[in-house]
């Protein structure tokens, strides 16, 4: 996508060079934005943030771009502010101001993403560049420093506001405590990394009451001796599912991979591979979304906020039934009890299984795109072309959603319980974060005329 997206982005400067004072030809386009959630998406991939904590990173950029856009357009967009959680202030600009609220949004979004990753600076090449292309392309210079201002007191109220949500306390709870009883996860091969983010359940949602609000049944319970039980033959499945994958079930799972950081081990030699994690595969479809409906500047960026608002409060969801039950993973089970060889086609992560991380977020993100884009939108995923795995072609997100349930599966790294499971709850989730927040004011799709 980034290939796309640089060449989109440098077909409208090749236009604007013959038109050097249209600066909103410019920065007003969408495709600019979306180029600008793709800059985030490097950061955070080069940087080996886990999907969890990945999940906060596109949050609050994209609430800071969001919430700029909403005192722009007070018509069209209503505030966050008192109906998420914590969130208390909304800013308005000063009456008289010349602002371009599309470039503060933008640069809204760059500032609170180089904030909540790091290395410090990694997002200000980028937005001297954009601040450079408003420049160039004639933005008047008291609407060039209105905007800049604007932004910053957008940007610090909204960061104040992130420090507020238990992630920095959370850097020094401890580990996760392994135990190795049967049915209990434990780390597994190649790193035998540490559970990753064991208190996410603590950090403060945005649109739940609490962690727990939606609860799932327990998994099936630990029973490998009974070849009845249930637990049984859900191990059998995956194990015989994995023995037996077809060409287009092990694209499926490749496709929906998403492991930011894949460890290589041949012989002594260790070396790691880097996707895009499963937020910012989601932070991809929002953009193919919004380019393909044709949404103007503003729909864009209320796309992404809402989008990852439903992807937040997903993994807490989440991450609060996985280190509630603590249960093992598939490649554990089939190693002890029947094939000490059985490898699953894609690299277990470090946490336990149940319930599944990415059927949750992409089952809640999938409504929260529906809601913007209406259902049957049939669009091709081109994310993961970058990274040399082709595309795929969805009727739907809750399509694309479903069809990521079963690539887990496949993957070996789920038992499909888990996933039908977690389907449904991401989708309680993605129902409640969309028919509680009130952010556009007409949920008509507006689009570029």
């Amino acid at each position: 996508m980034r290939i796309a997206l640089l060449a989109i982005a440098g077909l409208l400067l090749i236009q604007a060079c013959n038109r050097k004072y249209d600066y909103q030809a410019v920065i007003h386009n969408p495709v600019l934005f979306a180029s600008t959630v793709h800059e985030l998406n490097g950061v955070v991939m080069g940087n080996n943030f886990s999907p969890i904590v990945a999940s906060r990173n596109y949050l609050y950029a994209s609430i800071a771009a969001y919430e700029v856009i909403a005192a722009g357009f007070p018509d069209q967009y209503q505030s966050l502010a008192g109906q998420v959680n914590g969130l208390t202030d909304s800013v308005k600009p000063l009456p008289g101001k010349k602002i371009d609220f599309q470039f503060a949004s933008l640069l809204a979004y760059c500032k609170l993403g180089e904030a909540v990753t790091f290395p410090a600076g990694s997002m200000q090449e980028y937005t001297d560049n954009l601040k450079q292309l408003a420049k160039d392309h004639g933005m008047p210079d008291e609407e060039y420093e209105n905007s800049i201002a604007f932004s910053d007191t957008v940007s610090s109220v909204i960061l104040a506001w992130s420090k507020k949500d238990n992630y920095a306390q959370s850097r020094s709870f401890a580990k996760y405590t392994v135990i190795d009883t049967p049915g209990r996860w434990v780390p597994t091969p190649p790193a035998y990394s540490d559970g990753a983010e064991p208190h996410w359940n603590m950090i403060r949602p945005l649109v739940l009451d609490s962690a727990s609000q939606f609860t799932p049944p327990p998994p099936p319970v630990f029973d490998i001796k009974n070849k009845n039980s249930k637990y049984y033959k859900e191990v059998m499945a995956i194990k015989n599912a994995g023995d037996s994958l077809t060409d287009e079930q092990q694209h499926i799972a490749i496709f929906w991979d998403d492991n930011p950081f894949k460890l290589n081990v041949s012989g002594h030699v260790m070396f790691s591979t880097k996707k895009f994690s499963p937020p910012g595969h989601w932070m991809g479809i929002v953009g193919i979304a919004a380019e393909k409906s044709k949404a103007d500047f503003q729909t864009t960026v209320y796309a992404y906020a809402i989008t990852t608002i439903a992807l937040f409060d997903a993994f807490i969801q989440c991450w609060d039934e996985k280190y509630r039950h603590n249960t093992v993973r598939p490649e554990t089970v089939i190693n002890k009890y029947f094939d000490p060889e059985w490898r699953p086609l894609l690299q277990t992560p470090p946490f336990p299984e149940y319930t599944c991380g990415h059927s949750t977020g992409s089952s809640s993100t999938a409504e929260a795109l529906t809601h913007v884009f209406g259902d049957n939108f049939a669009y091709t995923d081109t994310t993961e072309l970058e990274f040399g795995i082709k595309s795929r072609s969805f009727k739907s997100f809750r399509d694309a959603a479903n069809e990521n349930n079963w690539a887990r599966f496949y993957g070996g790294i789920h038992f499909h319980n888990s996933c039908i499971v977690s389907t449904e709850y991401g989708r309680k989730v993605g129902d409640l974060v969309v028919s509680k927040l009130k952010m556009k004011k007409n949920n008509s799709l507006t689009k570029i005329n």
